[in-house]
């Protein structure tokens, strides 16, 4: 049976995002992209500025999602990633299992982020968050949609920047972490600490690319879900999947 995936985005991002990563033949896995409010079709609902909030939040959204008879896995970046923590956490807690946890472009959760932005100006505030993503969506770029989308991106950073978990208990999942070899947000350091977030097996995962690499890899990232959970090799087209380093542990 094809595994679920359920893909939290970064800040400011929303579940649009992943529809270009259904295109990318995999077989084995169906994607679910989660779908947070203040963006997108939910764009009227107030966006969260608490994890655990979110997290809580999410349970009865992904109840109603179309999910096969597969087992569960879970992939975040950035924001995405701790989101998805907390919401494995959750899972577990209720008896659902979950058969694996992608995390990306994040420090373990107990590594509060050094570098901030809430609190600055909405330019300078635009500007930190490029500065620290190494990206900056053309949205931003247009008077109109900077002031619909921006209270949700500051909702985002407020809530990621504001993270602590409740306590140190690891989830029961795999847990695979993918870092990219430049990201200057994050360090492979920092990236590995994730090993302590679980019980089961650790692997990390180095691609090429700065911290938002995934804007460009979605192939890359998708062949290592799939290597990941068994799921089969990906179909892409030459050239569109870098190569990756792989260390294992547990």
């Amino acid at each position: 049976m094809p595994v679920q995936l359920l893909c939290l985005p970064f800040a400011g991002a929303g579940a649009s995002f992943f529809h270009p990563w259904r295109e990318i033949e995999v077989d084995g896995i169906t994607l679910h992209p989660v779908q947070l409010p203040g963006r997108e079709r939910r764009i009227a609902e107030p966006p969260y500025t608490d994890v655990h909030r979110a997290a809580d939040g999410l349970l009865p959204d992904i109840a109603r999602l179309p999910l096969g008879p597969g087992p569960l896995a879970v992939f975040g970046h950035s924001l995405g990633a701790v989101l998805a923590f907390e919401l494995v956490r959750r899972l577990e807690a209720r008896g659902t299992p979950v058969a694996h946890l992608f995390v990306s472009g994040s420090p373990d959760p107990w590594s509060a982020r050094e570098q901030r932005a809430g609190g600055l100006d909405d330019e300078r505030f635009l500007a930190r968050v490029e500065e620290f993503a190494g990206y900056r969506h053309p949205v931003f770029d247009h008077p109109e949609m900077r002031q619909l989308l921006l209270p949700t991106l500051r909702a985002d950073v407020e809530m990621h920047e504001a993270y602590r978990p409740r306590s140190g208990a690891p989830v029961e999942a795999p847990v695979t972490v993918l870092h990219a070899a430049s990201d200057e947000l994050v360090s492979a350091a920092a990236a590995a600490g994730w090993q302590a977030a679980t019980t089961a097996a650790f692997a990390m995962v180095e691609l090429p690319g700065s911290h938002m690499y995934l804007t460009e890899s979605a192939a890359a990232v998708m062949s290592v879900i799939a290597r990941s959970i068994n799921a089969g090799p990906v179909t892409a087209a030459a050239g569109t999947e870098p190569a990756v380093r792989w260390s294992r542990c547990g």
